[in-house]
């Protein structure tokens, strides 16, 4: 059994990065990552995109093992970001005869970025390349998340090489399709995914499904993660829940604490909510929590409990991180409740109850503020407002 031949005369020729700590120097990347990349072979061979450059020697031997001696005669560009084109000069040095091929916007990030400006192919929505037996369609999907992405299409094949869209953090453990590993570990990892990078873009990613649906993929072959075929229409319905920033029902604690006091409202919130009867909850100590993680959950469940103390007279740094970021990518609704402490002069649960404001999101109880020292009565407070939560 060949595990790289994904369906006739498509080959998996990409690369698991196990040592790099942080995607885009942001994110952390605790199981790795893959950087997928794609021979379609007929009488002539394209490659879908490449790797980062570190990797470059493991893909060309990957090339090199599926068809021998033979010419790569094109290089398909879906994105042009350097995880995906860094290899781009490595791969025109090997093959010196590549005709790159992509759209305008993708060709000016070539030269802009390589300085390789000759013998490329611009296409258009909807153009095809005749590769002498498979074929390639090429469908724009600008700001998923760069103004330049596409997406190409084999429809002999009915599979669909998507870019980053569908993708996921977490290298390939051994097996390449779904149907060759365990495809549950990388929910949670696609949801990561798409709240850091992509979150900010649902409307596009909207307008990127309807084409998508349209042509009806039996396999999605996206840039990182798994190549989906078993389970690709649950791959198309979270995209299209997290693009619509539907939450599901649950409930994010992420709160912030100096000496420990905020931080025993948040666990008095998450008991009295469990009290409730409530199961979904999920507690993130924004000192120690990655936001990516905190953001992941945020764009699954449907209701945030945010809380703070009051520093130096505005609202503790990790939450105040935690507001800029969600106001960045333009979550358009949620419920929210919110608390916080101060010492002498508090102003968090005001900042907070603006963020709330600003975001048209829906208030859930009466925010609760705490002055000092964590008491009996603001534990009743906590209870009030856990209750005022439940009953959403």
């Amino acid at each position: 059994m060949n595990i790289t031949e994904i369906r006739p005369g498509i080959r998996y020729v990409g690369v698991n990065d196990r040592t790099t700590t942080r995607f885009e120097a942001l994110w952390p990347l605790p199981a790795g990552v893959s950087y997928n990349a794609y021979l379609v072979v007929g009488e002539q061979v394209a490659l879908i995109d490449t790797v980062e450059s570190h990797f470059g020697d493991r893909l060309f031997e990957n090339i090199r093992r599926e068809i021998g001696d033979r010419p790569v005669d094109y290089l398909v560009i879906n994105h042009m970001e350097p995880d995906h084109s860094s290899s781009i000069e490595a791969l025109r040095l090997r093959y010196p005869a590549i005709r790159i091929v992509s759209n305008a916007k993708a060709l000016q990030m070539v030269e802009g970025f390589y300085g390789i400006g000759t013998n490329t192919l611009e296409i258009k929505e909807g153009d095809t390349l005749d590769l002498g037996g498979p074929t390639l369609s090429f469908h724009m999907a600008p700001m998923v998340h760069w103004p330049e992405t596409m997406v190409t299409w084999c429809p002999e094949q009915q599979t669909l090489f998507s870019g980053d869209a569908f993708g996921t953090f977490g290298a390939l453990d051994g097996g390449i399709v779904d149907t060759q590993l365990d495809p549950d570990r990388y929910w949670d990892e696609m949801r990561r995914y798409y709240a850091s990078i992509v979150g900010k873009y649902g409307a596009p990613v909207q307008k990127a499904l309807q084409k998508v649906r349209g042509l009806d993929p039996a396999v999605i072959c996206s840039t990182h993660g798994p190549v989906w075929q078993e389970r690709t229409g649950e791959v198309l319905d979270l995209y299209d829940r997290l693009s619509r920033y539907e939450g599901e029902p649950g409930t994010v604690i992420a709160y912030g604490s100096m000496y420990g006091n905020t931080e025993r409202m948040a666990e008095s919130i998450a008991r009295h909510l469990a009290a409730e009867g409530e199961k979904n909850i999920v507690v993130h100590n924004l000192t120690y929590t990655d936001p990516s993680f905190v953001l992941r959950d945020i764009f699954r469940y449907d209701t945030l409990v945010v809380g703070g103390p009051t520093y130096n007279g505005a609202l503790f740094p990790p939450v105040a991180h935690l507001l800029e970021m969600l106001s960045a990518r333009c979550i358009p609704q949620r419920r929210i409740a919110c608390f916080g402490s101060f010492c002498w002069a508090g102003c968090a649960v005001r900042n907070l109850d603006e963020f709330a404001q600003r975001m048209k999101w829906q208030p859930l109880g009466t925010s609760v503020e705490m002055k000092q020292g964590f008491t009996d009565s603001a534990d009743e407070a906590c209870r009030t407002l856990a209750a005022a939560i439940a009953e959403r």
